[in-house]
């Protein structure tokens, strides 16, 4: 059984498409990680949550205040919160407005 040029294209077509789309993820991943590299190299801290993230953290905390895992949210919310007001370059887009309407809990 010989292939076709329809079941050739097809072929090729989805062997690009798998690796091109691994390889742009990866490409993408890796560079991202490298920039989280560098700003821990530089300042040694880095913001964890992004602000979707961290609101979201922050609904939960409020949404479940007896939960056992409240405690250990409420810490990394305010660690969040203390390292976007103390370094000057962040990972993710933060705008100062932002930065100031936050607050420890």
């Amino acid at each position: 059984m010989a292939l076709t040029p329809p079941v050739i294209g097809m072929l090729a077509f989805t062997l690009f498409a798998f690796w091109g789309v691994a390889g742009w993820a990866l490409v993408r991943t890796l560079r991202q990680e490298r920039r989280k590299v560098e700003l821990l190299e530089d300042q040694d801290r880095i913001d964890t949550y992004s602000p979707k993230a961290l609101a979201e953290l922050h609904e939960w905390i409020e949404h479940n205040p007896e939960d056992p895992l409240a405690p250990k949210a409420r810490e990394q919310y305010n660690e969040c919160v203390d390292t976007l007001e103390t370094v000057d370059n962040r990972f993710y887009d933060w705008s100062e407005r932002e930065i100031d309407s936050l607050e420890r809990l």
